[in-house]
């Protein structure tokens, strides 16, 4: 699955053109490489995902092309969420 559809349909980022953009911007990365929008996933893969000031790591568990909004969580497993210190 592509990474950007994937991202919308985990919910991890609510829209896909905001998970495009996200990518285009270098925010996502698969296994420690940044990884364009068009990327597959597969399970086992770990995404980092910068938003802001803060990066949430997260595990892929199940793929799916559509999940209800109750299963989307079971989609991935948070490893960790840290917050970055702006530059000064």
């Amino acid at each position: 699955m592509r990474l950007d559809k994937y991202l919308k349909v985990s919910r991890i980022i609510k829209r896909r053109t905001v998970a495009n953009e996200a990518c285009d911007a270098g925010r996502v990365l698969i296994n420690g490489k940044t990884a364009k929008a068009g990327s597959e996933v597969k399970i086992g893969d770990i995404l980092e995902i910068h938003f802001g000031n803060s990066i949430v790591k997260v595990e892929i568990t199940r793929i799916g092309e559509t999940a209800r909004k109750e299963e989307a969580g079971d989609m991935y497993r948070q490893i960790s969420v840290s917050r970055v210190q702006p530059e000064e």
